[in-house]
This record gives C-alpha cells, structure tokens and sequence, in this order.
C-alpha cells in the first residue's frame, strides 16, 4: 500500500483509529467514512494470572472511521464491542469474566470507545496518539493509545480499504473491575494491568461508493 506524507483526520474506533496519520488532504475531495471489517480485524488483550500472562480477545465489534481533510488534528472515533463475545479459549474462564466479578455483562454489555485528538506525530506520518474515552461498566476514562497507520488502498475486489493499529496498557480497577484472590505466598491471582492491541481493517461502504 502506499504512504502518504500528511496526517489529517477524524478517524473512528479503537482501534482502526489512525487514519489521519499519513492521508494527505489532496486524497480526499470530502469526508470519508470508513467502517470496520471485522473479518479481517481483532482486538486482543493480555492479563497477567499467577506467574504467566493470559491472552483474549473480543469475537463482535464495530466502528467506523471518518476522515476530514480540513481537520487534521481531530477525531471522530467511535467503537463498540459485545462483551459477552469476549473468548479466552476456556468457557469456565469466559463465564467467570461475563459474571458480576468481572464485566458484568448482564447490566453492562457493551464496552465503548470515542477519540478525539490526535497528537504526536511522528516525522514521516505514521505513528501518533490518539486520545479518546473508553467506557466500561459505565465508568469512562480518558485514553491514549499508541497509534500505527498501515496504508490505503484497494483490495482485488475494488473495496477501497484502509489499514491501522493502535496499542494501550489499562489498570482495570479504574473501570470498577475488582475482584481479586491473594496468594499464600503473597500477592495476587489475577494482574491489574491489561494490555489491549487492535489491528484494524476498515472499508468505504459498498452504498457509499461513487
């Protein structure tokens, strides 16, 4: 895919958050939304159990990502993920993490995520940070994740696409995520740290295309 020399933008997600980095205005006649293919998308985490790290991830999400030329150092990102999708590759774990110890899926099934500005640019325009608010258990935070711009381009069936990354460390008792078991020989069961990456794909709409 090609580079691109000026960052600019409104972008949206979580991840496919990044867009602005390396577009240049010139590529772009008016704003473009761009939604999330989730096909070729993820968004993993780590937590530390014990003495190693557990990986995850989230299986349903969506967002979309708007790009605006006249805007460069804005954002409109917005995400959201189905909790109960989330999959450690253990049911007893996942049911554990879904129940009120945890994610509480019942009362709060969705985890959102809305950007907002983009800072830190680096000299050849495709690596930043990306600020937004991140809402769990209806508890929101402010953000900053490390964001990646991949490229533009089209794919053999003439989507036009758009590729981005971003990475972030959370401290899940910031977002009421609490429970805990300490250890005999000190210490605790389960990490407070999470660290969460997303590799996103995301594509203009087929209805969308001119």
């Amino acid at each position: 895919m090609a580079k691109f020399r000026h960052p600019f933008g409104r972008t949206a997600l979580v991840l496919a958050l990044v867009a602005p980095l390396a577009l240049s205005a010139s590529a772009f006649a008016a704003e473009t939304t761009y939604e999330i293919d989730r096909a070729h998308s993820s968004i993993v985490f780590k937590v530390r159990h014990l003495l190693s790290k557990v990986p995850g991830r989230f299986k349903k999400f969506s967002g979309t990502i708007v790009v605006d030329p006249d805007k460069r150092d804005t954002v409109n990102a917005t995400a959201s993920i189905e909790v109960a999708s989330i999959d450690t590759d253990e049911t007893k774990r996942d049911d554990h993490l879904k129940s009120p110890d945890f994610f509480d899926v019942a009362k709060f099934p969705t985890i959102t995520f809305k950007g907002s500005k983009l800072t830190d640019v680096n000299s050849d325009h495709t690596k930043g940070k990306l600020t937004g608010d991140l809402t769990i258990r209806d508890v929101t935070k402010p953000v900053v994740l490390d964001v990646e711009w991949f490229g533009k381009g089209k794919d053999p069936w003439g989507n036009e696409k758009i590729a981005v990354a971003g990475t972030t460390t959370l401290n899940r008792k910031d977002f009421g995520i609490i429970w805990n078991k300490t250890l005999d020989s000190g210490g605790y069961l389960v990490g407070d740290e999470v660290e969460i990456e997303i590799n996103v794909e995301a594509q203009v709409p087929k209805e969308e295309k001119k």
